[in-house]
């Protein structure tokens, strides 16, 4: 591209100026016209390109969340599932999720919080990402993509409303390899458990699957049942003091022997970690 196919205009005022020029300055002046107008150009070619731009002329996959949502009941680690009511897979259960609504959403993050309000009625006071999985397999549908995460809730705040769902429930997490689930749910709920049985090592996450006020004992065992092991009571109870991630409400609870202090988690429990994994 010249600068006469540029503008005209600014051609005769390089050929006025190149009188009092060197041949040097006079090359390089030509130059920064020449880039100003590819500049220029590029630019409208760019807008051009974005206003005729349709994405549904290519094919994408489906993206969808799923979530993990684990909780502490009857001393037990349970998982929420949900029976699918529609295909593919009708009837069996699943985790909790769904697509990605561009209206409503403005991250991932609202997808998965929106999805869960809609099965338990409250949104869970602890979420992560775990991970992303796609493949042209895990869906009859076609290339899908979900981004699973993982998140914790005590089981009596959404009790009420859970019980109200015909195709909700806790599922204990011994008898989840029981159930014949969709898609590709086995596995996820496999990475999300072993993602948690890692932090109950050097983070006190686990509490949050346990009501609003607990005792030690009780954030004791929500650790051990994740871990897989019995920890050593004085070793537990001395990261958990140095570390000041409780609050004592100064209540008790009546329980074997005398009664047990109630404690509630910090605002920012969540995000410290322990200086050495826990003992055992």
């Amino acid at each position: 591209m010249t600068i006469i196919e540029l503008c005209p205009i600014d051609t005769m005022l390089v050929n006025l100026f190149s009188v009092f020029m060197t041949k040097f300055d006079f090359l390089l002046f030509k130059l920064k016209i020449v880039l100003s107008f590819s500049n220029k150009a590029y630019a409208m070619n760019e807008q051009d390109f974005l206003a005729s731009y349709n994405r549904r002329d290519f094919l994408s996959p489906l993206i969808t969340v799923d979530a993990v949502l684990f909780t502490y009941h009857e001393e037990q680690l349970k998982v929420l599932l949900v029976k699918r009511g529609e295909h593919p897979e009708k009837g069996k259960w699943g985790l909790p999720g769904g697509f990605v609504d561009e209206l409503q959403d403005k991250c991932l993050e609202d997808t998965v919080l929106r999805k869960l309000k809609e099965k338990t009625g409250v949104i869970p006071p602890y979420i992560e990402q775990l991970c992303s999985v796609g493949n042209n397999q895990r869906d009859v549908r076609g290339w899908s993509v979900t981004v699973c995460y993982t998140a914790l809730i005590a089981h009596q705040v959404c009790e009420a409303h859970i019980d109200t769902v015909d195709s909700v429930m806790w599922c204990p997490i011994d008898e989840v390899a029981q159930q014949c689930l969709a898609f590709d749910h086995h596995e996820l709920i496999a990475q999300a458990r072993e993602r948690l049985k890692q932090k109950s090592l050097y983070s006190i996450v686990p509490g949050f699957a346990l009501p609003e006020v607990f005792t030690l004992p009780e954030l004791q065992h929500v650790h051990e049942i994740l871990i897989g092991k019995e920890i050593q009571k004085k070793s537990f109870r001395r990261r958990i003091e140095q570390a000041d991630l409780l609050i004592d409400t100064g209540e008790k609870r009546a329980e074997r022997g005398r009664p047990a202090s109630l404690y509630r988690l910090k605002e920012a429990s969540a995000d410290y970690r322990f200086i050495r994994n826990l003992e055992f």
